[in-house]
């Protein structure tokens, strides 16, 4: 099942509202995916806490198998 950059980048904003969200295939084969988050609700957060927000947001698609890896790099905005 190939990996939808842009469901992955809909699925971060429907959880977080107002974030500006980045999803990339770092190794053009859907296996290195990266995701660049900054929102608002991570003021206040541990970087452990905000990377558990943006993984949940996408949980699904780790079920489904359709996500093996995503690097999050996160930022309070």
């Amino acid at each position: 099942m190939a990996v939808d950059l842009a469901e992955l980048k809909a699925m971060i904003e429907a959880a977080l509202p107002g974030a500006s969200v980045a999803v990339t295939d770092e190794d053009g084969a859907g296996q290195h995916l990266r995701a660049e988050v900054k929102a608002p609700q991570f003021a206040g957060l541990s970087r452990i806490d905000q990377h558990r927000l943006v993984k949940a947001a996408v949980k699904p698609r780790f079920d489904d198998g359709t996500v093996h890896a995503l690097s999050v790099k996160t930022e309070p905005v």
